[in-house]
Formats: structure tokens, sequence, C-alpha cells
């Protein structure tokens, strides 16, 4: 039996929300091992003047306990 462990994040882009999930699975997977899924709880972005200039995305990153490791 897999045990699932959720840990909750916040990733930011200049690019768009898509590029701000897809830099934080990227950094986040340099030192989380077996990420398995992940979903998106919230996007949020920063105005300047007229202009979306910072975008935001709050993760529920999910990856499985290796119970063999030591």
């Amino acid at each position: 039996m897999g045990i699932e462990k959720h840990l909750r994040v916040t990733g930011t882009s200049t690019v768009s929300w898509k590029d701000a999930v897809v830099q934080t699975v990227l950094e986040a997977s340099k030192t989380i091992d077996y990420l398995s899924n992940v979903t998106v709880l919230e996007q949020r972005a920063r105005i300047d003047g007229k202009k979306l200039v910072e975008y935001y995305v709050e993760l529920d990153l999910a990856f499985v306990i290796d119970r063999d490791r030591d």
C-alpha cells in the first residue's frame, strides 16, 4: 500500500500561469522525490498599470512516501 503526502507551495512567473506551474514543479522536483501529481488551487496576478506583470499559482503537490528508504 502506498502512502501519498501533500505539500502546498506557491510559485511565480513573469510569463504566464502555465509557466508558473511548470517552473514550480521543476524546482520542487529538485528536492522532492517521487512527485506523483499536482493540483492548481489558486491563480492570481499582479497588475502594473493596465498589464499583468507577475503570475502566481498556489499548488498542491503530491508525492509517494518511500518506506524502503533509509
